[in-house]
């Protein structure tokens, strides 16, 4: 990873501060002259740009309008009137197209026509504009409080809904909410009030704000200077989560009012809002867990509220709880108050200004230990019985909080911190501002059963967490299409600030897989660009993907220029390497594993400005690194002297990949007599590159192999992780096409490579934490195949283990081997299982899920996957981990995909469509097929659900990677079948 460029790092110009909006100075705001009839202007003719970015010190992002999502609210309702006949459309078209397909022009009666039309219609703007308490509609002019029919929905009550559009109008803002909430943990239900400043921008006599399943009882209104509450009628429209609070009187510009609010709910029964936990305490007795996820868009199944990010506001909280819990929220507690007999008031601090979706509220019995830093207190916690494992979260938040506010220059800005170990959580963790909220697995960290892995997991979870209190919270995207300014800042501080606090972790290594990662998903036709227009909470919540944490570029030119290349195409480029003497020509094109006809033309126009960075064989140490921009399809790059080797995309710190035509033979030679004059990161940049060359058809499987020739002399993990990743890949794919006689041959090709590897690697936790990695993966990989004596070796220790009741414990580093030859046999799956009941670590229980779903036993398998769903023993968040472990095996790959479809609807009931669990369930339970048969049945599947369903795109994404696959057999199982 390369260095930053300077000592501090400038906190990102285009989000949003603490300040509300920014006036956009190119927009012309057809709304901003005051009128005193409740249907405003804006509504009748106003069409509101897309979110745009407003670049400060840069400009705003020079976007074309076909770049930019400008759908009309009739066409994302869908409404019936918009259902016309296409032959009318094509009626209405003036233009006609010649037999050799030029538009001619119209004819002058066709031009008089449309000029009639055109006048007619500025006439009627006209009226629309100037008829005052008027609306001009089929029916002629009304009078006020009626509103043209065929632009508003209706509301739940049968009245017309005034607002159409999926996003708020921008007409009022809120400034200030005081939220009262009295939740249940008996009956599993809530009761709230709210009472929002707003502030009115435009005159209106609505307040158009979210609220998702709320039971609404009361809505009155006050203005500022007033003291009495005035009763309002209150519209629902479930379709948008929109209600509509209305004005008894107009709400007039510059002036503060406050709506009031009374509600009540239930505790919701998915990962979202304010919803229950259960689980068993240290007697295992069931006990009952409330806490809140509110990102993206969930905060108005909890309370009445502007829910999108730019709506930024204070919030005072209360909550009313049984004397018996604790509470917790984002600012530290005020005062407790007595309310009744056993129930008291916890009142919290006002907030900063934030976006709804960081308010965050926790009620339960929880324990925890602190520490004070740079005048804030850090605190960790988590059930009783649990508290044993959060020292380690602990120390590591305090270094990684002083980290950040010396790097940024920029304190923390709260004065506590609390990190939250929560029993059953969809994500891995959420970054709530103040109170961050956690799985177990990725805080608690336990000595004697967590791995080397385990612990760099937890540091980068914690690490990636404490950044966004900074790059999200301080400052916040305007809207979803820009989340990766949160989570790609995010990610980079993650691994940047991990190589600086925890060098010993190499966690540059795991960077490098991420990118890898990204680039999976980046080249193909499906993906989106890292700025993308988004509308619904579909939408919004499939932004949560790799590409918006992960794809990051790099170089220091003109910044601007190069990043909009990078952030409003989609994908990424190939650079190709020609070298002759002295003379390196390098050219780009878009790399995709699928070319489709009619984006050919599309994809050809791609053209990025790529930092190259290269090394070569007359200096290849990191001071050598030399660097050209390539902003023009093709360059020819003059080297002072000619070279035995030159390796492009030094430590791949690009996002590209490289294609060295006939140098490829150099580099294998290279790597073959002295594979150490590279870098890890250099070596597995290569074998990545290579590999995806040959699923492209533009270099051979046979070269790929030879490259890989040189892995018995490699010891480094990031190089030896690629190589088994990219042969797994190859092997699934044979052994799921019914060819396990090949796939057997390729295992025992990678057993001839790394067969005396496995063998010198010890059954212990000893060594440096890159050799406790190392050893992991390679061993949990040769007992999962079988290689050599690992799957006996490992069934000793288990036995053993299970004979010792309690008193031998597993080296952590190997569990996960161990427990997987364990549950091999059905008596040792039936006391893994038993112990996963017992066991308190988290860590232990991760990897004993793991091992049960390897199991051969298809009725054990079943019932994983279903006990899973249900969570009665196996908690539901398990369950992506549990079907993607499933789906790698023969006996199971079929049983993941029948089990997706059978509980589709109760999947995405539990976990929401678009959310990242439902696209990674999408992503394994289809990554296997490469057959045509196999193709149908998804593409039928997913056409046969809703249009939100097969529109999403990770079922996109799906439908590719099984297009790819059969591609893949088809180019290289003739070539596999001469190599093996």
């Amino acid at each position: 990873m390369q260095p930053f460029p300077s000592d501090q790092i400038q906190l990102p110009r285009n989000m949003i501060e603490n300040s509300m909006f920014e006036e956009e100075p190119d927009v012309v705001d057809l709304a901003k002259e005051p009128c005193l009839h409740p249907l405003e202007p804006d509504e009748v003719e106003y069409e509101p740009r897309s979110s745009r970015l407003l670049v400060r010190g840069l400009g705003e992002h020079e976007m074309d309008d076909d770049e930019e999502d400008y759908e009309s609210s009739a066409k994302l309702l869908g409404m019936s009137f918009m259902n016309r006949s296409s032959s009318l459309r094509n009626n209405m078209s003036v233009y006609r197209q010649s037999s050799n397909g030029s538009c001619s022009l119209p004819s002058t009666r066709t031009m008089v026509v449309c000029t009639v039309i055109l006048v007619i219609a500025v006439a009627l703007i006209m009226v629309i504009y100037l008829l005052p308490k008027c609306t001009f509609t089929k029916e002629g002019c009304h009078k006020r409080n009626h509103t043209i029919e065929l632009i508003y929905p209706l509301a739940t009550n049968g009245k017309l809904f005034p607002w159409a559009k999926i996003r708020l109008p921008s007409d009022v803002v809120p400034l200030h909410y005081d939220l009262v909430l009295q939740p249940n943990l008996t009956t599993l239900k809530f009761s709230g009030s709210v009472k929002i400043v707003v502030n009115i921008i435009h005159v209106t006599w609505k307040i158009v704000l979210h609220s998702s399943g709320l039971n609404i009882t009361k809505a009155t209104i006050t203005s500022a200077g007033g003291h009495q509450e005035k009763l309002a009628e209150f519209l629902e429209y479930p379709l948008h989560d929109q209600i509509a609070v209305m004005a008894p009187e107009a709400l007039l510009v510059g002036q503060n009012y406050t709506v009031n609010l009374a509600y009540s709910s239930k505790l919701s029964d998915t990962y979202y809002g304010f919803y229950k936990i259960s689980y068993k305490d240290e007697n295992l007795k069931q006990r009952w867990f409330a806490a809140t996820q509110f990102e993206p868009v969930a905060a108005r199944s909890a309370f009445p509220c502007f829910d999108e990010p730019a709506f930024k506001a204070t919030f005072l909280i209360k909550i009313k709880r049984d004397e018996k819990l604790s509470t917790m929220s984002n600012m530290p507690k005020k005062a407790t108050t007595p309310v009744t007999n056993g129930i008291v008031q916890d009142e919290f601090f006002v907030s900063l200004k934030m976006s709804t979706y960081l308010v965050a509220f926790v009620v339960a019995d929880l324990k925890n230990i602190s520490r004070e830093t740079n005048e804030s207190l850090v605190s960790v916690y988590a059930i009783p019985q649990h508290l044993n494992q959060v020292e380690y979260a602990l120390n590591t938040s305090v270094k990684l909080l002083e980290f950040y506010q010396n790097y940024f220059l920029i304190n923390y800005p709260l004065e506590k911190l609390d990190l939250v170990a929560i029993p059953d959580l969809q994500s891995g963790a959420m970054e709530n501002w103040g109170l961050i909220t956690f799985r177990e697995s990725a805080l608690l960290f336990d000595s004697h059963t967590s791995s080397a892995r385990d612990k760099k997991s937890v540091t980068a979870v914690i690490a990636h967490e404490l950044a966004h209190q900074w790059f999200g919270n301080l400052v916040t995207m305007e809207w979803w299409n820009d989340l990766w300014l949160n989570e790609g800042f995010a990610t980079f501080m993650e691994y940047f600030a991990m190589e600086e606090i925890f060098p010993e972790l190499h966690s540059d290594e795991d960077f490098l897989n991420l990118i890898f990662k990204a680039m999976m998903k980046d080249s193909l036709n499906s993906s989106h660009p890292v700025s993308s227009a988004v509308q619904s909470s579909e939408q919004i919540e499939e932004m949560f993907d790799a590409l918006s944490y992960i794809k990051i570029t790099n170089g220091t030119l003109d910044v601007k220029k190069l990043m909009k290349t990078w952030i409003v195409q989609k994908g990424f480029p190939l650079v190709t390497v020609v070298r002759k003497g002295k003379i390196i020509s390098v050219k780009q094109e878009k790399y995709l594993y699928l070319v489709e006809p009619e984006n050919w033309t599309s994809d050809a126009s791609y053209l990025w400005h790529i930092p190259l960075t290269y090394i070569t064989s007359s200096c290849n140490f990191t001071h050598c690194t030399n660097a050209y921009l390539l902003d023009q399809k093709s360059a020819i790059i003059e080297l002072p002297e000619e070279v035995e080797w030159i390796k492009f995309n030094v430590d791949m710190n690009g996002y590209y990949i490289v294609h060295y035509g006939e140098d490829w033979k150099t580099l294998i030679d290279l790597l073959k007599k002295n594979h150490t004059a590279l870098s890890p990161k250099d070596r597995a940049n290569l074998i990545n590159n290579i590999f995806n060359l040959a699923g492209l058809g533009k270099e051979s499987l046979e070269k790929a192999f030879e490259l890989i020739d040189y892995l018995n002399k490699e010891s480094s993990t990031a190089p030896l992780t690629q190589a088994l990743f990219q042969l797994s890949l190859i092997y699934n794919l044979l052994e799921k096409k019914g060819e396990q006689q090949l796939a057997s041959r390729l295992m025992h090709r990678i057993e001839r490579l790394l067969g005396d590897k496995i063998d010198q690697q010890s059954w212990t936790d000893d060594g440096a934490l890159s050799q406790r990695e190392l050893r992991s993966m390679l061993l949990a990989f040769a007992c999962t195949h079988d290689i050599r004596n690992c799957r006996t070796t490992a069934t000793e220790m288990f036995e053993k283990w299970v004979n010792s009741n309690g008193t031998i414990s597993l080296p952590s580093d190997v569990m996960k081997a161990v427990f997987t030859a364990g549950a091999k046999s059905s008596d040792g799956w039936d006391f893994l299982l038993k112990m996963y009941y017992s066991s308190v670590s988290e860590a232990e229980k991760s990897k004993m899920i793991e091992a049960l779903a390897s199991t051969d036993d298809v009725r054990k398998l079943i019932w994983l996957m279903q006990n899973s769903l249900e969570g009665e023993v196996i908690r539901t968040q398990e369950l992506s981990h549990i079907i993607a472990t499933v789906s790698q095996s023969l006996p199971g790959y079929l049983l993941a995909w029948d089990f997706v479809k059978e509980n589709w609807e109760k999947l995405t009931q539990k976990f929401h469509l678009g959310s990242y669990t439902i696209q990674n369930i999408i992503s394994w339970s289809t990554s296997q097929f490469a057959t045509k048969a196999h193709l149908m049945e998804v593409k039928s599947f997913f056409e046969s659900k809703s249009e939100q369903s097969s529109q999403l795109h990770s079922v996109k994404e799906a439908i590719e990677t099984i297009q790819f696959n059969i591609q893949w057999m088809e180019r290289n199982l003739a070539m596999l079948q001469e190599l093996l």
